[in-house]
This record gives structure tokens, sequence and C-alpha cells, in this order.
């Protein structure tokens, strides 16, 4: 039973929702056919009689009748249009076709049609103009509006005036569609000649036939006043409430002018360009106030134009408008009509699940008969319009009962007046408890840090999610989510304990092989079936300085690098290139080079950041030979680590010399010098079999000179010279080849003898890029 009254409520509240829409002209004969009901309804008339059809007017004449027997509407009494509605547009009458048996209203209305039964009329058969004789030529002078009652085609049209010689008219439109007519002088007045100008004005409308009203203008022509009043603005905005009582001041005008005496005396008055302005305000001649004359109604006219014209006593006249616009009071507050109620509700229902059907009605019209309806508080509702006034309170989002147990949803209807008018209605509604609620995690992604070589079982951090369930399904316990196959095992290196969310490290990192890392967390309760969540952790592994710097050139497992600078070199010549890593990050890794020692601090200088090593002064023949520096390799962190570097360096002559100095070491190093003459010498002769033809002669030669080396010291053999490129010297103990500590840019050419015993060489020239 509950559910067809449902369905009937939902059906009437549908078909109010349509309104019918007919047309008839205004003052049709009694008895003129408007539409035939039974057909628009879909009855016969038999069921019309049957069920006691009837018209329910909306006001309280009843213009129309419904002929039960054939379901005609017909006009009972004749309709003017201007008398109902005046200028307002369209003209409507309202009404509703009652049936009973079972009951069942249709909303109808119908539009009275315009017929073009009145002519333009002006308010005043003539009008009187003064000009002074110095007006100039283009000046522009409104005139009276000729009143016509018909709207649209059958309205006034334009304007004509009769033949003269000194003034045109120009029909002009209103924001309101009215037109009204604007005089201009088309050439200069003159008063001596004529001091007086009569001629006709015509106001025609645009009806079939078209029908017309004449008035007399007499142009005055004044002598010179040349100084016109000025309004303070030319246009005038106000609003007044349509219950504002008689002689309410709605705005007050103000024009100067800068004439003295009797030509500066301003008197104010209302251009009569309509009548329903003449009829409702007035104006203080003296003051400029312009009050009402009689209450305003909103549904008759909503906005009004007025003319002022400002006067002076020497005959110069302006204008300015005023545009009153007329509120709408509102005096009828809505109503809410609860059709269907649901008292209790799973928490489980779905979005838009139906909670409530009501409707709402407003009997006034306009902004003022306009409703919304809304909830006061913020609840998971929403209100859907279904028809022009019927509503469904609907779940708007997924209810949960461990929030709220239950809902006071109270619907508040108002309407669009001022003041607002409202009405409301509260309903109950209880909710059935089921687990919906899954955790949820704080943030979606936790990052915490953790040092490197930390020992195992430090706190990193703590995870937090809640569950607004209770009980069993509020309980939340954490877990690492085990990474895919083949992926980095680093749910190794922390732990979550399953209760806290506290988060600890398993084991010491290196940061130079695990850098950061991510694991995914669940949480999840301990309602039936479970609910759970997920984030991501990510550790951040934040670098100590525990790696010194390590050298890559010179080696620090080889004995001191040795290089060669000749005695001529100048200021800034660069001498070897120390080069350092550090496998740390950031600072700890930035490194710099400075000069720890020297045999002669001041000759030599490195650079901070290159770390090469270049003479800091010219060198002379007083420095000693033999110099060695030690080089320290620093990074930046905290406390700093370092690695030094030993260069051992060799001033020259030339190269020729250079073994001399290897081979005499005045310290007592002899020994290991002889030793690398030997072995640089077999490297050449090597090198100089590879090339040569004469492998037998080669084998002979260098048997002879191994046994007879200490023979043949004093007396060389002829020179065989030979060029020996960069790869050649690659792993002298020099330093001089490609993998030394010079740049392409300082590499030499080199000669040496092939029967050379004391492997002297002689130094060519640099080969330059």
């Amino acid at each position: 039973r509950r559910a067809t009254a449902l369905i009937f409520v939902l059906c009437v509240s549908g078909m109010r929702a349509e309104t019918a829409r007919y047309s008839v002209p205004e003052e049709a004969e009694r008895g003129s056919f408007v539409a035939n009901i039974a057909k628009d309804l879909g009855l016969t008339g038999e069921e019309l009689l049957a069920r006691q059809a009837r018209v329910v007017p909306e006001g309280e004449k009843q213009y129309l009748q419904l002929n039960q027997h054939t379901g005609y509407l017909v006009v009972r009494e004749q309709m003017d249009r201007e008398e109902l509605c005046g200028q307002s547009e369209p003209c409507l009458v309202r009404f509703e076709v009652l049936l009973e048996s079972p009951l069942q209203s249709f909303r109808a209305e119908v539009r009275l049609t315009d017929i073009n039964d009145h002519a333009p009329v002006f308010l005043n058969k003539e009008i009187v103009l003064k000009m002074p004789e110095s007006t100039v030529p283009g000046s522009r002078f409104l005139l009276e509006s000729a009143h016509d009652p018909d709207v649209g085609n059958n309205s006034l049209q334009h304007y004509s005036i009769g033949s003269n010689e000194y003034f045109l008219v120009y029909t002009r439109r209103r924001s309101d569609d009215r037109r009204y007519a604007e005089l201009v002088l088309d050439r200069a007045l003159d008063r001596e000649q004529q001091a007086e100008i009569a001629f006709s004005i015509t106001a025609v409308d645009g009806g079939t036939p078209p029908r017309s009203g004449t008035a007399l203008i007499r142009v005055v022509v004044l002598d010179i006043n040349d100084n016109i009043p000025v309004f303070s603005q030319t246009l005038y905005k106000v609003s007044v409430k349509e219950n504002s009582s008689v002689d309410t001041i709605v705005v007050v005008v103000s024009a100067s002018d800068l004439d003295a005496g009797t030509n500066g005396e301003i008197a104010y008055s209302i251009v009569q360009n309509s009548e329903e302005n003449f009829e409702t305000f007035k104006i203080n001649s003296e003051t400029g106030q312009i009050r009402l004359k009689k209450p305003l109604d909103y549904e008759e006219t909503k906005t009004y134009e007025i003319d002022v014209q400002a006067l002076d006593g020497g005959g110069l006249f302006t204008h300015c408008k005023v545009e009153v616009q007329v509120k709408d009071v509102n005096d009828n507050a809505p109503e809410v009509i609860i059709t269907s109620l649901t008292s209790t509700l799973s928490e489980a229902a779905p979005p838009n699940t139906v909670v409530a059907l009501f409707n709402v009605r407003d009997r006034d019209s306009g902004e003022n008969g306009r409703t919304t309806c809304e909830l006061t508080v913020e609840q998971p509702f929403r209100i859907t319009r279904l028809a022009a006034d019927a509503y469904a309170l609907v779940t708007s989002e997924t209810l949960d009962r461990e929030q709220v147990e239950e809902y006071n949803a109270t619907v508040r209807a108002r309407d669009e007046g001022s003041p607002i008018l409202s009405a409301s209605k509260t309903l109950l509604l209880r909710l059935l408890d089921v687990n919906d609620n899954a955790p949820t995690f704080t943030q979606e992604v936790y990052t915490m840090v953790m040092k490197e070589n930390e020992p195992a079982g430090r706190i990193l951090g703590h995870l937090s999610a809640t569950d607004p369930d209770a009980g069993e399904n509020a309980r939340v316990r954490y877990a690492l989510v085990p990474p895919p196959t083949g992926a980095l095992a680093a749910a190794s290196f922390v732990s979550v304990d399953a209760e806290s969310g506290t988060v600890r490290s398993l084991r010491p990192l290196d940061y130079e092989k695990v850098r950061a890392f991510e694991v995914t967390v669940r949480a999840a309760d301990g309602g039936s079936p479970p609910l759970s969540a997920q984030a991501v952790l990510r550790v951040l592994v934040r670098d100590e300085n525990d790696n010194a710097p390590v050298l890559l050139h010179p080696p620090p497992d080889s004995s001191a690098a040795g290089e060669l600078v000749p005695r001529w070199a100048p200021s800034g010549y660069l001498v070897a290139k120390v080069v350092a890593v550090d496998v740390d990050a950031g600072q700890n890794a930035w490194l710099s080079y400075e000069l720890a020692k020297a045999t002669e601090p001041a000759l030599f200088r490195v650079g901070l950041h290159s770390g090469e090593v270049r003479t800091a002064r010219a060198v002379t023949e007083r420095d000693a030979a033999r110099q060695k520096l030690i080089v320290l390799v620093r990074d930046r962190g905290q406390p700093p680590r370092s690695a030094t570097a030993t260069l051992a360096v060799t001033l020259v002559d030339d190269f020729s010399d250079a073994f001399h100095q290897l081979g005499h070491d005045p310290a007592g190093g002899q020994q290991p010098q002889v030793a690398e003459e030997e072995m640089l010498t077999t490297y050449l002769i090597a090198s100089l079999c590879c090339v040569s033809s004469l492998f037998v002669l080669s084998v002979l030669v260098l048997t002879a000179n191994t046994l007879c080396k200490t023979r043949v010291r004093a007396v060389l053999p002829p020179a065989s010279p030979s060029c020996y490129g960069d790869g050649d010297f690659a792993s002298s103990g020099m330093g001089v080849g490609s993998t030394g500590t010079l740049s392409p840019a300082y590499r030499y050419e080199m000669c040496l003898t092939s029967g050379s015993g004391r492997s002297e060489f002689q130094f060519l020239k640099p080969i330059l890029p």
C-alpha cells in the first residue's frame, strides 16, 4: 500500500511539474474557443463529467470556463490585456484544471496576445519649448513621449514632425524598448526674424492598420542667456522597495548654473514622457527632491525612467535621467511537505540511495517565489531536484556508523527574496553498522634517514595508521610487503614492529653501496574480512666521511715518481698533475690539493682544485738538482681525511744530462740508478731489434756491449740514432710517456744511440699540438 501511494504521489508531482500553454487574443468574445482540455488530458467528455472536472483560477475572477461535456475551454468574460497586465509582457492568465475521483490537477496558462486597440496619445496637446537664439545647430531636445498601452509592434514605433526650416526629429529607444522623440536643431535661430516656430509632431504605432496621435509644438525663441544649468550627474540610478510609503524621497537631483540673479535660479520639473511616471512621481521645483505620489507595485512595473528638466531664470534648460529600480518585497515563506521517509539505513548503502521525498511550495512570484533547498549542516546527504518543486534527499557518500550513529538532517527551503524567508523540516535517520573502514596511514610516503655504518637495532622512526572503526575492526597491525622476485631485498635492511609501527635497522649499510631504498608497508585491521592499506617507506642513507682520497697518479704503491724539469723552465711551467678521487659523496668527496713539504717550497706551487704542480718562479742555477715534493690531498668531511703523493723532480740543463744526474746520486743511490740505466738500455735495444732486419748483428752487438761494458764507456761506437714515440716509454720509470704525469701538450721527442753505454739522450724540442 505504501509503495502504491508513493508511485501515485510521484506521478501527480511529475504531472504538476509541466504547464500547458495556450494563447488567445485579448478582448475575445464570450464563448470563444481556447483549447480542447479533454484531448490534452487524454480523456473523453464522459470521463471529464464523471471526474467532475473544473477550472480553478489563480486569481479571484473567473475569465475561462470548461465545458464538461465537450472538454472545450472557452472565454467566459472578455479580457483586456492592458487592464490585466499593463505594459508587462507576456500577459498570462494562470489556472488549474482539477479532476476528482481520483484527485488530480493540471496546471495551465493562457497568454493574451495584444491587438492594436489603442492609438498613441500625447498627454499635452500643445508642447511649448523655449530656446535661446544662441542655441547651437545640432543641439538635441527631449520631447514628451506619446503613450500607447499596446505592446510589441502595436506599440509606438516612430515620430515625425511637420514641415519647418529649423528642426528635425529622431526616434530613440530606451532600455525598456519604449520609443521617445528627440528634437534636433538643424539651423541657427534668429529671434529678430522669427520669435516663435510652430509645427506638429505625430506618433505612429506599428499596428495594421497603424494608429497615430498628434500634438502641436511651439518653440519660443528667447534672448541670449550664455550659461545653461548643469546636472551633477547625467544618470541617477536608485532603487526603491515596493512597500515604500507615499511621499518617500526617491532621489534628489541637483543642477548648478554659473549665471547670477534670475538667470542662475533653477527650477526642476519632470518631463511628462509617460502618464505612468507623471502619476507615480512628483518633484520639488526648488530642491529637486523626487517623491512618490502613490505606492509602487513590482509586479506591474519593475523599472521607471524619469526625465528631469532643470530650467534657469533665463529660459535655458538641461535634462538628466533618473532610473528607478523597484525592489520586490517578499512576504510568503516556502513550505516543505514530506511525502516519503526512510527511518533506518545501512551504512553500506551506496551513494544516491533515496532517504526521503518532499515538495517545496512558495506562493510568491519572481525571485521571491524562486526557492532553493539545502541542508543546514554538512552531512553525507545531498538534495536532488526531481521536478520544478519536487526534491529527494539522497546519500552523497558512503556512511559510517562508527563516526555517527544517527543523523538529524534538517532540510531548509528558502526563497531568493529580500529579506529571505525560509522554512525547515528535520528528519531523523539511524544507521546500521558494517565493517567498512580500512586503516589509513597518516602519510602516503614516510621518509626516514639512517647514518652510514650505523649499528643494527637503531630506531629510525614510527609508522602510524588509524582506523575509525571500533573493537577488533580498529586494531591495526603492521607488516612489510615482500618484494617481487629479483628485486633488491630491502626488507632485510629494516624491520617494522607489528603493534607499534616502530621502524628499526637490521644491519649497518654502506652509503657507497646502498644510498636509498624503498619498502612497502601494509596496515591491516582485525575485521572480517580484514581491510588494509599500504604506504611507502623510503629510507635515505646519509653519507659519512669513511673513505680517504685515493691517488690515481702517481700510484700510492709505487716509489716516488720522477719528473724532469729543464732549468730554463719559466714560472707556471707544468711539472706534474696529481689525480685523486674520493668515493664519498657531497662535501666528503670535495678534494683540495696543497703542497705539504718541498725541498724548496718557494719554487713550486699546487693548484687547489686541479692538482697541477707548476713552477712558482723561474728555475735558477742555484736551485738544487734534486727536488722532493709531498702533495697533500684532503677532502672536506668532518673529520677530514687525506692522502699524500710524493714526487721526485730533477732539474736538468737538457734531457741528455738527465741520466748522468740520475746515475750519480750524491745521496748514495748510485746502484739503483745503474739498474735503471741498464733497464732502459735493454728496452731500447729490444725496440731496435724489433724494427731492424739485422737481427743477428743486433744480438752480437748486445752481447759485446754486455761483456765489454766497462771497457767501452770512454769510446762509444758510431751513433745509430733512433726516435721513439710515446708508446715506447709507456713502461719506463721516467714517467715521460702517455701514462706519465705530463699532459700531451708537454710530451718530448728523444733520440738515443743504440750503443750508448751511459744511456745518454739528447733533448731536441717539445712536440706541441
